[in-house]
């Protein structure tokens, strides 16, 4: 890789080749999200100090139960340390250089046509039947979680044509450090860095393993994390306390059961979701933008206590727990209605 040797402020402009082959090590190693335009703007800075942090810091230890990386990305560092900046000097370019050129270290995978990758996604995706859960749900999750797309597809001449991969940053005390990475069609998620060769071949980078992941992550928020046993959801609680675990409105008889949300969607109330709106009744908190969501205004919803199922709470489940859940959930059920 040709070093743009201390690409620092203004200047940055003027090394574009140099900026797009930094940008295409960036993704391909895992710290960028997205693009390679040959600006090294906020993003590609922000990537190279992700980066830094794990040369400094990153062992191959796992933030979750994922288990260990296959490289402990620090060891490229061979001892040195860095000042945690966006700039670029040749020792940095070297060891990016070496990295990419080191067979041990799993690159996030790319595609000679995207779209076609993609359309092979959407087709697996659109033709599973009896998954136990509802299609309509998992396809507007989908859309939230990766536009539905395995693999980028750039404008005309662009090179991006890696798997969609998201990035959560949530440690505020570092707010740069990658906490965790979501990859694919269906983000599955993973809290070590690099993926192994066996994650990026099944989990991350074949659509099909990709999306029974979801699946099944999906229907285990729906067994356990919505009126326990592990875990409830607490707009559930509080909006229907009584209730046992439902499945769906319609008996397993009905054609329509578990596969007509889109229509419960435009069938359910309304709701205002807007700033200051409570995100259930009784809690302290309120619809707010956040880093993750920079409004909070999202006009008139399906009220999700009156689908008849429980599904509305564990798509929230599938993203977790806070506030961001919240604004997950409200998007996924404005999809089902545009889905609808």
């Amino acid at each position: 890789m040709t070093s743009p040797a201390n690409i620092t402020g203004t200047a940055r402009d003027g090394f574009r080749q140099s900026v797009l082959e930094l940008q295409v090590a960036l993704r391909a190693l895992g710290y960028l999200g997205s693009g390679i335009d040959g600006v090294f703007g906020d993003g590609t800075a922000r990537a190279v100090r992700a980066l830094k942090i794990d040369l400094n810091e990153n062992d191959g230890g796992s933030r979750g139960r994922d288990g260990r990386a296959p490289v402990a990305v620090r060891d490229y560092a061979e001892g040195e340390r860095f000042v945690v900046d966006g700039s670029i000097d040749d020792r940095l370019a070297r060891i990016i250089t070496t990295m990419m050129a080191d067979p041990a270290f799993p690159k996030i995978p790319s595609a000679e046509n995207p779209a076609a990758e993609n359309a092979r996604a959407i087709a697996l995706l659109q033709g599973i039947a009896g998954v136990g859960v509802p299609m309509p749900f998992l396809l507007a999750m989908m859309q939230q979680e990766s536009g539905r797309r395995h693999f980028n597809v750039p404008a005309p001449g662009g090179r991006d044509t890696f798997l969609v991969m998201g990035l959560d940053r949530n440690d505020t005390a570092h707010p740069d450090r990658i906490t965790s990475r979501g990859y694919g069609i269906g983000q599955y998620t993973l809290f070590h860095h690099p993926a192994t060769p066996a994650e990026i071949a099944s989990l991350v980078g074949d659509p099909a393993t990709n999306i029974s992941s979801a699946i099944e992550e999906f229907r285990v928020k729906f067994n356990r994390f919505v009126v326990g046993p592990d875990d409830t959801a607490d707009d559930r609680i509080a909006e229907n306390p009584r209730l046992r675990l439902r499945l769906c409105r319609y008996s397993s008889s009905d054609h329509r059961y578990m596969t007509d949300c889109g229509a419960c969607a435009r069938a359910a109330r309304k709701v205002a979701i807007e700033p200051g709106v409570p995100l259930y009744p009784g809690s302290s908190q309120t619809y707010r933008p956040t880093a993750y969501y920079s409004s909070a205004n999202y006009g008139r919803i399906p009220d999700r206590s009156d689908f008849g199922c429980d599904w509305p709470y564990a798509a929230r489940r599938y993203n977790g727990s806070g506030i961001n859940s919240f604004h997950y959930q409200v998007r996924i059920l404005r999809n089902l209605l545009v889905d609808a």
